[in-house]
């Protein structure tokens, strides 16, 4: 007889509702209308009329709601996939429709501001699991996401005290099914760690980018124009360019709700590139050496992890 192919493994979840379809949502509803064992349903909701058109467009949702309210009814998971700075007024206007034993997760970059802007308006009888999947693009939009997004990377989950394991690992198991590695961390600790990592290089890719843009536009004092910063960009520029690219309002977000450690970093950031300063200034040949020499084994450890 043939071998009977092997059982479909069980939905982690019935009915997956996702609020936001940026690159991370629309990556998510794709993973889970593709794999089937992520949910049993994909709801889709956005502020945005043209938005939820081209999620339409794009069939990666069984069910478009523009209703925030209805979008959420029967949902076991709530998935919020907005900017950071909307989810208190997200959480508010859905906490009362939520279902009893729903687990409430997230995507957003900052975790400590998350806990505390949708934590307490959340009702006791669900769940709270707030998460950071370490993937993206610079680019945004429903038409952004792809369904290997998450494949060898990075989720975070930032559990507040208290939260029931079990919905914990609901969470972690959808990640994992959807191609990342699950870690569990403390939110302080998170915010730290992603100021360093993630969040002051994008400020520098911002901040290097306008700086760019002042000398283009001051005319030819400074012997440079728009075009020839456009025509000479080398790797390193067009590099900062890729992740300045990025969505202006997420960031503007995540800087705001993440701003002490990120200020924290940037002050040590700003200790060190003076301290490179002098030594160019002063031809410390050896000082110099060393930095780039720490920077070729940062890289080097991030290809070993295949996470470059």
């Amino acid at each position: 007889m043939p071998e009977s192919e092997p059982a479909q493994p069980r939905p982690v979840f019935q009915r997956l509702t996702l609020i936001g379809t940026g690159l991370i949502g629309s990556s998510v509803a794709r993973i889970a209308r593709e794999r089937r064992d992520l949910a049993a349903e994909v709801v889709v909701t956005d502020s945005s009329a043209a938005v939820l058109d081209r999620v339409a467009a794009l069939g990666f949702a069984d069910r478009i709601e523009p209703d925030l309210a209805r979008s959420v009814a029967g949902a076991d998971c709530v998935m919020l996939c907005a900017p950071v700075g909307a989810y208190a007024a997200i959480a508010a206007a859905i906490a009362p429709h939520l279902e009893p034993g729903a687990i409430v997760t997230d995507v957003g970059s900052t975790k400590v501001s998350v806990i505390r802007d949708v934590g307490p308006l959340l009702p006791r009888r669900v769940h709270f699991v707030p998460a950071h999947p370490l993937a993206g693009t610079e680019y945004s939009g429903p038409d952004a996401g792809f369904t290997t997004l998450f494949q060898g990377r990075w989720c975070l989950l930032t559990p507040p005290d208290g939260t029931a394991p079990g919905a914990t690992e609901q969470v972690a198991e959808l990640w994992r099914r959807a191609g990342s590695m699950v870690e569990v961390m403390d939110p302080v600790h998170h915010d730290r760690v992603l100021a360093i990592v993630s969040h002051l290089p994008h400020l520098i890719a911002f901040t290097i980018c306008g700086t760019a843009d002042d000398l283009a536009t001051e005319g030819a004092s400074i012997e440079a124009t728009r075009s020839e910063v456009l025509k000479f960009a080398a790797t390193g520029f067009r590099d900062f360019t890729r992740i300045a690219a990025s969505d202006p309002v997420m960031w503007r977000d995540v800087f705001l709700n993440n701003k002490d450690a990120l200020l924290e970093m940037l002050a040590r950031f700003t200790e060190d590139a003076q301290a490179m300063a002098r030594a160019v200034r002063w031809g410390d040949a050896a000082y110099i050496e060393d930095r780039i020499g720490r920077g070729r084994k940062i890289r080097q450890g991030l290809i070993e992890s295949k996470q470059a």
